[in-house]
């Protein structure tokens, strides 16, 4: 089974000077993981630090769209 918190996990060590926001991006894109999936990890895995509050819905938003993009480079 594919694992959020693994991919995460193994972008941050290889990409430490990556942002949390950055390496979550990377870990979902093309992955076509539920909304509920992307919701609960992105709570639980990027700093708050790494976004504006008022715009979380809206990052949300564009993490379902990256996640459900198939890795050919279709945006």
């Amino acid at each position: 089974m594919r694992s959020i918190e693994r991919r995460f996990r193994n972008i941050e060590k290889q990409q430490m000077h990556w942002s949390t926001y950055v390496c979550f991006a990377e870990a979902i894109r093309g992955q076509q993981f539920s909304r509920n999936s992307i919701v609960y990890w992105f709570n639980h895995l990027v700093d708050k630090s790494d976004y504006a509050r008022n715009d979380k819905k809206a990052i949300l938003e564009h993490l379902y769209i990256l996640s459900e993009c198939v890795r050919n480079g279709q945006n």
